[in-house]
C-alpha cells in the first residue's frame, strides 16, 4: 500500500508539473477565452467518421509499434528498459501501482504536454501537420534520449526516438482529426499501453 499511495503521490506531482507551463500560457493568453481544461483538450469525446474502423486502425498501430518495440528491447537485451520496468518481478500486487503508473503518472502527464499543449498551440500558429510534427519528434526524443545516454548506444537511441515518434504522431492524428481534438482518446491508449507493459513485467 505504502508503495501505491507513493506512486499516486508522484503521479499527481508529474501531472502538476507537466501542466505547470501550459497553465501559465493559458493564463497569459486564453483564459479570458475558454477554460483551461478545454483549452488543453481534456473535454468529451466526440467521434467524428466510423468509430470502428478507427479502432481496428488503432489496434493495428499498437500491435505493429508493440511488436517493433519489443523486437528492438530483445535485439539490444540488457541495456534496454522498458516501461514500469522498476516493478519487474514484484507480483500481481503491484496491478493497482501499475495502473497509476500508466494512467497518471506517465499517460495523463505526457498527454497533457505533447497533444495537449505542443501539437494545439503550435498548430493554432502554423497548422495540423507542423504541430502534430513537431510534438511527435519531442515525444520520441524525450523516450529515446535517455536510452541513448544511459547505454551510450547509437541504435538504442534511434529506435526508440523514431517508434514512440511515430506512435506520438499516429495519437496526435487521432486525437485530432478523429475526436474533435479531445485528449481523452490518446490518454486512455497511452495509459492502456504502459499499464499492458508494466503487468506483463510483473
Amino acid at each position: 500500500m505504502n508503495v501505491f499511495v507513493s506512486e499516486l503521490i508522484s503521479g499527481v506531482l508529474q501531472v502538476v508539473l507537466f501542466g505547470l507551463i501550459p497553465f501559465i500560457w493559458w493564463l497569459i493568453t486564453a483564459r479570458k477565452k475558454e477554460s483551461f481544461f478545454k483549452w488543453l483538450g481534456l473535454r468529451k469525446v466526440k467521434s467524428n467518421g466510423n468509430i470502428l474502423v478507427t479502432i481496428l486502425i488503432t489496434v493495428a498501430v499498437v500491435l505493429i509499434y508493440g511488436t517493433l518495440t519489443t523486437f528492438f528491447i530483445n535485439k539490444f537485451a540488457g541495456e534496454v528498459t522498458s516501461a514500469g520496468s522498476q516493478y519487474a518481478g514484484k507480483g500481481m500486487s503491484y496491478i493497482p501501482v501499475a495502473f497509476v503508473y500508466g494512467f497518471i503518472k506517465t499517460g495523463l502527464s505526457e498527454e497533457i504536454l505533447f497533444r495537449g499543449f505542443l501539437l494545439k498551440r503550435i498548430q493554432n500558429k502554423f497548422g495540423f501537420v507542423a504541430g502534430n510534427l513537431v510534438q511527435a519528434i519531442a515525444f520520441g526524443l524525450m523516450h529515446g534520449v535517455p536510452f541513448g545516454l544511459a547505454t551510450g548506444n547509437v541504435g538504442v537511441t534511434v529506435c526508440l526516438t523514431v517508434l514512440p515518434a511515430l506512435l506520438g504522431f499516429y495519437m496526435g492524428y487521432m486525437n485530432e482529426k478523429k475526436f474533435s481534438g479531445s485528449i481523452v482518446p490518446s490518454w486512455l491508449l497511452h495509459g492502456i499501453i504502459n499499464t499492458v507493459v508494466t503487468c506483463m513485467s510483473l
